[in-house]
C-alpha cells in the first residue's frame, strides 16, 4: 500500500493552488445562483426545486478538481439550468396542470377527525410520519383535527376544531396508541387503522369503515396551546 499514491498521486503544488481557485469560484457561483430560488429551507423545497439544487451541486462538483474541465463550461450549464428554472416557474404560474405535474398536489390526510381511506390504501402516507408531525404541533388525538393536509413540500398543515367542538379521536402518542384488551361498552374506541370512532363490544370487532380489528381507547381532551 502506497500512502503517497493514495493521498497525493500526481498532484502538484500548482494544481493544488488551481483547485483552491476553482472551489472558491464554484462555491461563490452556487451561492449566487441559489439566490434566484428564494429563501426557503431544504425542508420546504418541493421535488422540482430539490432537483434544481442537486443539479447545481453535480454541475459545480467536477470543475472543482478536474484539471481539463474549464470553469466556463460549468457556468454555462448552471446558467441554462437557472433559465430553465425561471421558465418552469413562469409556466407554473400560468398553467395549473403544469404546476401539478412538477410540484404535485396537496393531499388531504385527515378530514373530520378520521384518516382519508383512499390515501391509506394507495400507500401515500405513513402513520408514524404524520402522527409525529401532528404531535410536534401539539395535537394529542385525531378528534382535535378538522383537516390535515400534506403539502407539496412535505410539511403538514392543520385546521383544528374549536375546543367546544372537539370529538373523540384516535390517540397519537405511543402510550395511548395501544390496542385495547378489555372493552368498556360505555366508552368510545377508535380504529387504529383509519381513526373511525365507535362503541364496540369486543376487542376484535371489525371496523365498519376499513374492516380493521384493532381498537384503541379514544380520547376527547381539548387541545392545549
Amino acid at each position: 500500500m502506497d500512502l503517497a499514491s493514495i493521498f497525493i498521486h500526481d498532484t502538484t503544488w500548482a494544481f493544488a493552488a488551481e483547485i483552491v481557485i476553482r472551489v472558491v469560484v464554484m462555491f461563490s457561483m452556487i451561492i449566487i445562483f441559489l439566490r434566484f430560488t428564494g429563501k426557503r429551507g431544504v425542508r420546504q423545497l418541493s421535488i422540482f426545486e430539490l432537483t434544481i439544487i442537486l443539479s447545481l451541486g453535480s454541475i459545480a462538483g467536477d470543475p472543482m478538481f478536474t484539471e481539463d474541465l474549464p470553469i466556463i463550461q460549468a457556468l454555462l450549464i448552471m446558467s441554462i439550468v437557472i433559465i430553465m428554472y425561471r421558465l418552469c416557474t413562469w409556466m407554473m404560474m400560468k398553467y395549473q396542470p403544469f404546476e401539478d405535474l412538477l410540484e404535485g398536489q396537496s393531499l388531504y390526510i385527515v378530514e373530520d377527525g378520521t384518516l382519508v381511506l383512499d390515501k391509506i390504501k394507495r400507500g401515500k402516507m405513513s402513520h408514524d410520519e404524520f402522527f409525529a408531525e401532528m404531535r410536534q404541533q401539539g395535537v394529542e388525538h385525531l378528534g382535535q383535527v378538522r383537516v390535515g393536509l400534506l403539502e407539496t413540500d412535505g410539511s403538514f398543515s392543520l385546521l383544528l376544531f374549536a375546543p367546544n367542538e372537539t370529538q373523540y379521536g384516535l390517540p397519537l402518542f405511543p402510550k395511548q396508541y395501544q390496542a385495547a384488551d378489555d372493552i368498556d361498552p360505555k366508552h368510545c374506541y377508535a380504529c387504529m387503522h383509519c381513526g373511525y370512532v365507535d362503541y364496540i363490544t369486543k376487542p376484535d370487532q371489525r371496523c365498519v369503515r376499513c374492516e380493521c380489528k384493532s381498537w384503541a381507547k379514544a380520547l376527547d381532551s381539548g387541545i392545549v396551546r
